[in-house]
């Protein structure tokens, strides 16, 4: 019997090196590249193999070339380079307008997801959500917000992944050594290990409490692997949405409970509150528990926690709403429902959504217990206001409290290092004015043959990094070299012209990763067009219970081994934030086309298009208010516009009328491919990058940079959101919750009141003379309430169809008639010709944080 024991050889550093732990110890590398051109020169090989983790590259460096590169001047002017840029970042104030919305003291917004997508060197995010996230921490970093992240530690995070000989996809499991992460434990005074706990079931689960720092942010991560801990609870947090739902309501305990004692355990006292996404909502339920703990009643502590509580929705599609069984609530959380002070049957009502039955909505608890509510775009705002207007039934869907913050990207993070030099030999100022659209026209004075040159480069390296993957995927599944010689010939030409269209995203089935399939004749014509030819890459990961989604993937696979495509449509393993930073930089145009209205936001087009890639979208999420920017010079994109397909519908059943609205958006895409794209691209010379092609490259980074970029996105969450709930919560908590407890009063006595309330019709000429007032008195009947506890409001308008559209509005002012009975008049300036009146009456309170926020209303 040998005994084999391993152990680690780690180098020491240098002291004139000795800041490099404190470079590889900050996020602030996902988007500082010169503090990653420095990680890059110590080794380049092993930079690539540590799959560009710094951390991992200082402990695997052969001693003597960092001692060696300690006395390389060269070197050491980009590292202190890169450390001035550091140090600069870190020094820098709070943009001075975010002090008009928060006080830099006082305030404090806390902002929890089960995801984070800041580098891949921290594994703990799958797809667009933990993007979002990412940049949106990126962003906050960089404008000084007040602002601390909660998230989970996953062991395994995603998946990696690779596609096999078939096309099948297969999910590989990656343990993470979290000594090898840009983290750190945090400690008590003693140095003691910070640790919080959380009930579950009859167990008491220990979690440990870690920090990762971005820029100026910190993110603070829940570690449920430790010693004392069951196996079971060791693997609660082992990996992002993994296991079956009894693990999902475990793990969105830990995030949403446990994430707020995790706050309380660092002596952090958020003022803001921002749930991004419904996973994390348990923690409203956690805020409720420490205020009936302080003495209020559950009441008042649900309107004090729900007043400075933000929530965002970023999907229209069910599935991406956790629904949890009551009995599972019971199981899970009996003994934290037990400390709300109220019956189970009112907790279990803050879940319930419109289908009834013994279903808890992790949306609904999210929407009753924030009083700031939004989705991610202008489209999805209404898509979720619809979705969601069971929570108040009597206004409709698009005067109810949901409103929208159209994602974007962090422009530092995604635009290419080729730009940003472009920039800084051109106009130095470009920092200042991320959101100044009107600076952004000085792309237009950037030399043809240097934006083209910029242009070229992006695609020449894109191509190289793509043949080296489909090299490496073809021979490791034993594909012939003759074989792999064709997949490649194309892309491995460094000075290929063709036009690059990319596809790269999750592959969820709403996203129609083959959607240009439809015809693939037509698509094989055009790739191969001998004089405009065109590559087509597809890229992203399908979960790994999604069989359809998985199903595309070898769909794209098998096409693109067949004769005509080979070489010309390419379906690519391994993706990642490397592999689409590269692609979103490279490519010549951006394809996106969802189901409508499926597409909640998208990022992927916005990290695109701020690089010149053209998009070529369905007009849905962003790319809606994208394609016509304010002020835009001519076009910046191609757009298929959505089919409706609800009359098919009725004539055809579903499934038929889905079929249609595929075959029609798919000859749209087509059209717009063979009869703009290309000619566009190669001009009548038929030469790569002809001058219209790139006026609307130009035109998409010139209006797409200022108005969908993170910071922008931040912003409108400061101005909108996070400034009205910081003073909201300043109001509720005053005076021992004075206002909460008030409020609350007032709530119970208005819904006990409100279904007796009646208004009276009022009584109108037929007609009446244009110029004069016309005068409106309505009879109410209150059941009780004061006339100040309502507003009365006239709506003056016209009904098309059915459809009543409001042109003006007046309120009705209270008075009392000689019978007793209460009376609301007032006065209006009819509109010209015919016209409709309506009048409602609505409850009214000063502590209301939205005049839709109770959902009620009583027409006359």
């Amino acid at each position: 019997m040998t005994t084999t024991l391993s152990f680690e050889a780690r180098p020491r550093i240098p002291a004139a090196l000795d800041r490099l732990e404190e470079l590889a110890g900050n996020l602030a590398y996902a988007w500082d590249r010169d503090i990653r051109r420095v990680f890059w020169r110590l080794d380049q090989r092993l930079w690539l193999s540590c799959e560009n983790n710094p951390k991992l590259v200082l402990r695997r460096i052969p001693q003597a070339t960092i001692d060696h590169l300690a006395e390389d001047r060269d070197f050491l002017e980009d590292y202190h380079h890169a450390l001035s840029s550091f140090d600069s970042y870190m020094a820098s104030g709070r943009r001075p307008e975010i002090e008009k919305h928060l006080h830099p003291e006082h305030d404090l917004v806390a902002y929890f997801c089960a995801e984070f997508g800041l580098h891949e060197s921290l594994p703990i995010y799958s797809g667009g959500l933990g993007i979002l996230a990412g940049d949106h921490c990126k962003a906050i970093s960089d404008l000084g917000v007040p602002f601390i992240a909660v998230g989970l530690l996953y062991r395994q995070g995603y998946f990696t992944q690779t596609i096999d000989a078939q096309g099948r996809q297969q999910a590989n499991a990656h343990t993470v050594d979290f000594d090898e992460l840009p983290i750190r434990l945090c400690r008590q005074a003693d140095g003691g290990e910070l640790r919080v706990t959380v009930e579950l079931g009859e167990r008491d689960v220990q979690l440990r409490i870690w920090e990762a720092k971005i820029g100026h942010v910190s993110l603070i991560l829940l570690d449920a692997d430790v010693p004392e801990n069951g196996e079971a609870d060791r693997a609660i947090t082992d990996q992002l949405y993994g296991g079956d739902s009894d693990t999902r309501i475990q793990q969105e305990t830990v995030l949403g409970v446990g994430g707020v004692r995790a706050l309380r355990a660092l002596g952090r006292a958020p003022t803001v509150w921002h749930i991004n996404e419904g996973h994390a909502a348990f923690m409203i339920l956690e805020r409720i528990r420490e205020g009936v703990a302080a003495g209020l009643p559950f009441d008042a502590a649900l309107e004090a926690v729900a007043a400075g509580t933000v929530f965002t929705t970023h999907t229209p599609v069910p599935a991406g709403h956790d629904i949890f069984h009551h009995a599972q609530m019971r199981w899970f959380l009996g003994r934290l429902l037990g400390s709300l002070g109220t019956e189970e049957a009112t907790l279990l009502a803050l879940g319930a959504d419109q289908h009834g039955g013994d279903r808890f909505n992790m949306t609904s608890l999210a929407l009753r217990g924030s009083r700031f509510h939004n989705g991610v775009s202008k489209i999805h705002g209404g898509v979720a206001s619809r979705m969601e207007a069971y929570l108040w039934p009597q206004i409709p869907p698009e005067e109810n409290p949901i409103g929208h913050v159209t994602n974007g990207v962090h422009l530092h993070t995604f635009i290419a290092r080729a730009w940003t030099r472009l920039f800084h030999d051109s106009f130095r100022a470009w920092r200042n004015g991320v959101l100044d659209p009107n600076f952004w026209r000085c792309i237009d004075s950037i030399p043809y043959d240097r934006y083209v040159a910029v242009r070229r480069q992006l695609k020449r390296d894109l191509l190289g990094d793509i043949a080296a993957r489909v090299r490496r995927q073809l021979r490791r599944n034993g594909v012939p070299e003759t074989i792999v010689a064709r997949a490649t010939r194309y892309i491995g030409d460094p000075n290929s012209k063709a036009l690059v269209l990319g596809f790269a995203r999750r592959f969820a089935t709403y996203k129609r990763a083959t959607l240009i399939l439809q015809d693939e004749e037509r698509l094989a014509r055009l790739l191969n067009h001998p004089q405009r030819p065109a590559i087509l890459i597809f890229a992203g990961k399908a979960h790994p219970k999604d069989q359809p989604g998985q199903a595309l993937i070898q769909k794209l696979y098998e096409t693109s081994m067949k004769p005509q495509f080979i070489g010309r449509l390419i379906m690519v393993e391994g993706y990642d934030m490397l592999l689409a930073r590269n692609l979103v930089q490279g490519c010549d145009v951006w394809l996106n086309n969802p189901e409508y209205p499926m597409e909640a936001s998208g990022t992927s087009g916005e990290k695109a298009g701020i690089n010149g890639v053209v998009n070529v979208s369905v007009l849905d999420g962003w790319w809606d208010e994208g394609y016509v920017a304010e002020g835009q010079d001519g076009p910046n994109g191609f757009a298929i516009e959505p089919v409706d397909p609800r009359y098919w519908y009725s004539l055809l059943g579903d499934e038929i009328a889905r079929r249609r609205r595929d075959e029609e958006e798919a000859r749209q895409l087509l059209d717009i491919l063979e009869g703009q794209v290309v000619p566009l691209y190669y001009g009548p010379d038929n030469e790569a990058y002809a001058p219209e092609w790139v006026r609307i490259s130009k035109n998409s980074m010139k209006t797409l940079i200022p108005r969908f970029n993170s910071a922008r996105m931040v912003m409108d969450y400061v101005h909108g959101f996070y400034g009205p709930a910081a003073r909201q919560t300043a109001r509720f908590t005053a005076a021992g919750h004075a206002l909460a407890r008030e409020y609350a009063a007032w709530k119970q006595k208005l819904h006990q009141a409100w279904g007796g309330v009646s208004l009276q019709a009022p009584t109108l000429p037929q007609v009446v003379g244009q110029g004069a007032p016309l005068t409106v008195e309505v009879a109410a009947g209150l059941n009780g309430l004061a006339p100040t506890d309502v507003i009365v409001e006239c709506l003056l308008g016209v009904e098309v169809h059915g459809r009543f559209t409001v042109h003006k509005s007046a309120l009705l002012h209270p008075q009392t008639a000689a019978d007793g009975q209460i009376r609301f008049v007032g006065s209006l300036e009819p509109l010209a010709g015919r016209q409709c009146l309506r009048v409602r009456m609505r409850p009214t309170h000063p502590a209301m944080s939205h005049p839709g926020e109770l959902g009620a209303a009583v027409w006359a």
